[in-house]
């Protein structure tokens, strides 16, 4: 997918600067609200509120020096992307406490939802297959980075990364209103695909039983409908994720409606890409 031309590229900054995460947001706010596509629309303070609303979800700071933060905006009638390099770094609240070099802003219009993640997953993609980290932080105008950017994004000079040893992971869910956060949670961390399976739980059964169907008479049907969740992710990022998903669910040892288990892989062959 090519974004290119969503890139707000006035709003680059190759020298971006910090203190912490509530800067960094209010630095980003700011500029966003300086776009055609957001003026007199949307002010710098209620961004802010948004972004930070998506922050209160799980950190965007997705590791390795990375973060893309992203929201949906009703005021919005097209994407607007642009990015920032931090050379000394924001202590942005990664998920795997490193500062954050890299970032990478998304504002969508709010009923894009599918398109939303084929952005975050082409962004993501880019990052993980190609030197675009090494030489965006090697960039010394926004000029500079936007061709970098613009050049990696289109697939030009292609770097496969080597192969590396894979984990099945499986997340089951019957709280539905958690799929598309845990999707994008995924995407966001160059997870390019899976497999989701709507299937029935146990309840839909048992409560036609006559001893079971006064007890969960209270259980509307969709209750008993759950989602599985099927992607293979790497064996070195399996804490992360782990840690990730569970920020969305709440703590998997008291909560119920999902549960979450990693398998090691003795073969797999193809691919569960989308993007």
């Amino acid at each position: 997918m090519d974004i290119t031309p969503w890139i707000a590229q006035p709003l680059i900054r190759a020298g971006f600067k910090a203190r912490n995460k509530a800067e960094a947001l209010a630095a980003i706010s700011d500029l966003a609200a300086r776009s055609p596509l957001l003026q007199g629309r949307a002010t710098p303070a209620a961004l802010r509120q948004r972004f930070a609303e998506r922050e209160a979800i799980v950190s965007t700071g997705v590791g390795n020096g990375v973060a893309i933060p992203h929201i949906r905006l009703p005021e919005l009638d097209q994407f607007l992307v642009f990015f920032l390099v931090a050379p000394a770094g924001i202590d942005f609240e990664a998920l795997d406490g490193k500062k954050v070099h890299i970032f990478f802003v998304v504002l969508a219009p709010e009923g894009q939802v599918n398109e939303h993640l084929k952005v975050l997953a082409a962004i993501s993609f880019a990052l993980s297959r190609t030197q675009l980290k090494r030489e965006m932080l090697r960039a010394t105008t926004p000029e500079i980075l936007y061709e970098i950017v613009a050049r990696n994004l289109r697939g030009e000079e292609y770097a496969a990364t080597p192969a590396q040893r894979r984990k099945l992971l499986i997340v089951v869910l019957y709280l539905e209103e958690r799929l598309n956060e845990i999707l994008e949670f995924l995407i966001d961390h160059n997870i390019e695909g899976a497999t989701i399976l709507r299937s029935e739980g146990m309840g839909s059964y048992i409560s036609s039983l006559p001893l079971f169907a006064s007890f969960l008479d209270f259980m509307r049907t969709n209750k008993h409908m759950s989602h599985t969740i099927l992607t293979l992710i790497p064996a070195d990022e399996e804490a992360v994720l782990i840690q990730g998903i569970e920020a969305l669910t709440g703590d998997l040892d008291r909560q119920q409606g999902a549960m979450l288990i990693t398998l090691d892989i003795a073969y797999a062959k193809g691919s569960m890409t989308m993007f």
